[in-house]
């Protein structure tokens, strides 16, 4: 088995030193490589220096940091691991992480004279960042500190308090001299109040990460060629196995198809049945359908996720702040294209772990953003997709800042064409400008969005009073209404919540067929989701209405209880709290609960209805 470690931790606090010794320790250490290093120390007027077993640039050894990326092979019994030495210097995050992103476990240092420093604390939000979930916690030069338990102790406490904040927990905290090797391989006798284990023996007992093999075939698509009238797709299996005869789906435009072979060059003596992940392969398909570079292949029961919307975690890097509105180019496998960054939730100040609420990132920050792109993409939550839950944003040349996604919150905007092929719609004998004519008013859609307590049940309510006393035709669909009938069979699952708005948008049509004036009163948190009733509505009148309060306001009211129970986890994916709310960008009427009073945002609502589906004395040749 081999497990990859990546060493990370502030500039200075010994990670070269670490590993130096540690190759020396488990028995690693070249021929005559040492008796190297002391000649040259000696030739350099200096002491001997453990980092100098495998800092391989010049520059390093006269700068004394570590500015490249190692990969150091670390053979341990029978398993051979591989050791990452990260530079723990703020100027090359970027390497540090390229260095971490592939670990499977990191050994996190700190000197344990200086205590905990900003970068101890960004370099263990960045491996949560990378979701290295196996931490080893190091307490270095604890000879500086007389080997004190008292101060080993107070750097336990405090560093698992900070842990705690990035919901990380390290496996074990180890107290050492890197210097003197004490506690690396064997027990220290200067430590006897330490009974823990040694840095080797918490290393054997971590694991590699989930072989990418078994999990759902992701074929990002790199290029494709025609080659003696084939059309040959390559790529990289970033995961999962395909075989010749393997039905898949190309996502995000939903076709699907058979693998009708997997080509190799030069040609080999026997045919290639299958591929694994990790390879780079070249496919051809049962039918010549259009593919394009970074779209990807997988098997249609494990597609990926398709959206065009998506919450991360994001690092930044660029010289200039990120902002609100900016766009980017984003990255994702093997896609590019144009993204904007939509908002920013929060940017966590790694000093001391506040967070901010603004509208920009700056360099080095650590910030929780949503990003949209104007397409749809097929991508993967991070948690369930190391390698298709990643991104960077690159500004002009430049990559200025990385990330994980999640999509947790948002629906799968996967499409799946349910409709039979055999079904006739039926045409009306009565056209909607004979109904309309009879109504004496317009048939439309007023649909009402907001937050849970913005007001939106009781203006729609209001309105529908009001309307009907004026002579229209006018019905309320309601959220809970809804929910408790024609929709009782589904959760709040933002899928469940797609195909609720759905079935809401096809009533609301049906009754705006029939000449009426239809107020819908739903939450509806998604611009996708909101964007397809509007589809649904076809040429029919719709208007979107923003009622407008923000989360305090709403929270504050909590007519129904619902935010009072969100908080105390009694409703899971409640929009506000733990489930995003995407407001408006271009209603067709904002009405501000917080500013105006029920009976203003009423008027405001009965003239705006007055002025877009009153009828004059004639429509369209029919008398009234």
């Amino acid at each position: 088995m081999n497990t990859h470690f990546a060493i990370i931790g502030h500039v200075d606090h010994g990670k070269s030193t670490l590993v130096g010794r540690l190759i020396y320790e488990t028995g690693n250490l070249k021929d005559g490589k040492m008796e190297a290093i002391q000649a040259m120390c000696k030739r350099r007027g200096m002491p001997f220096e453990w980092a100098f077993v495998m800092d391989g640039l010049k520059a390093e050894r006269d700068q004394g940091i570590t500015i490249d990326t190692a990969h150091i092979p670390l053979k341990i019994g029978d398993d051979t691991h591989t050791i990452i030495d990260a530079p723990g210097h703020r100027e090359f995050i970027k390497n540090m992480i390229t260095g971490a992103a592939n670990a499977d476990a990191a050994l996190l240092l700190i000197d344990a004279s200086e205590g905990i420093q900003e970068q101890s604390k960004r370099h263990a939000a960045l491996a949560q960042l990378l979701n290295i979930k196996q931490l080893i916690v190091i307490m270095n030069k604890m000879d500086l500190v007389d080997y004190s338990e008292s101060a080993y102790e107070r750097l336990c406490t405090d560093y698992r308090a900070y842990l705690a904040t990035l919901h990380l927990e390290a496996q074990v905290m180890i107290p050492i001299s890197a210097r003197s090797g004490e506690n690396l391989k064997d027990p220290a006798a200067s430590m006897p109040w330490y009974d823990g284990p040694t840095v080797v023996q918490a290393m054997v007992k971590c694991s590699a990460r989930q072989s990418l093999v078994n999990l759902p075939l992701r074929f990002p698509v790199q290029d494709v060629y025609k080659l003696d009238h084939r059309r040959i797709i390559a790529g990289r299996l970033e995961s999962g196995r395909l075989r010749v005869g393997d039905t898949i789906v190309i996502s995000p435009t939903g076709k699907t198809t058979q693998i009708k072979s997997i080509e190799a060059f030069p040609e080999p003596q026997a045919p290639i049945l299958a591929a694994k992940a990790g390879q780079s392969v070249a496919i051809t398909l049962s039918e010549q359908l259009f593919i394009e570079r970074g779209q990807v292949i997988a098997h249609p029961e494990h597609a990926p996720f398709e959206t065009n919307v998506f919450r991360a975690r994001l690092f930044w890097l660029g010289n200039q702040s990120a902002r609100v509105g900016a766009t980017y180019k984003l990255k994702v496998h093997t896609h590019a294209l144009p993204a904007r960054i939509e908002a920013i939730e929060r940017v966590v100040d790694m000093g001391n772990l506040s967070e901010q609420s603004t509208t920009e990132i700056p360099r080095h920050a650590i910030a929780d953003v949503l990003i949209r792109t104007h397409t749809k993409i097929a991508l993967d939550d991070f948690r369930a997709h190391d390698t298709m839950g990643r991104f960077v944003l690159v500004d002009g040349y430049d990559i200025a800042g990385g990330g994980v996604i999640s999509t947790e919150g948002f629906p799968n905007q996967r499409s799946h064409d349910l409709h039979n092929p055999h079904l006739t719609p039926v045409e009306h004998k009565v056209e909607l400008p004979h109904r309309e004519a009879q109504n004496s008013h317009r048939a439309g859609i007023l649909f009402f969005t907001g937050l849970s307590g913005s007001g939106k049940t009781t203006l729609s309510l209001a309105l529908e009073k009001a309307m009907f006393q004026k002579g229209y035709r006018v019905y309320v669909l309601d959220g809970d209404n809804i929910r408790r009938h024609l929709s009782s069979d589904l959760g709040f699952s933002p899928d469940d919540r797609q195909e609720n708005l759905r079935r809401v948008a096809e009533v609301s049509r049906l009754f705006a067929e029939a000449g009426m004036l239809v107020i819908t009163a739903f939450i509806a948190p998604y611009l996708t989701d909101r964007s397809r009733v509007r589809e649904i509505a076809g040429t029919l009148p719709f208007h979107e209405v923003y009622i407008k309060a923000d989360l305090a306001t709403c929270e504050s009211r909590d007519p129904k209880g619902l935010y009072k129970k969100a908080r105390a986890g009694e409703i899971p994916e409640f929009t506000g709290v733990s489930a995003p709310y995407e407001p408006p960008q271009s209603p067709d009427l904002v009405i501000d609960t917080e500013s105006l009073s029920p009976e203003e945002a009423l008027e405001i609502l009965v003239r705006y209805v007055d002025e877009h589906f009153a009828l004059d004395t004639k429509v369209w040749g029919y008398s009234i």
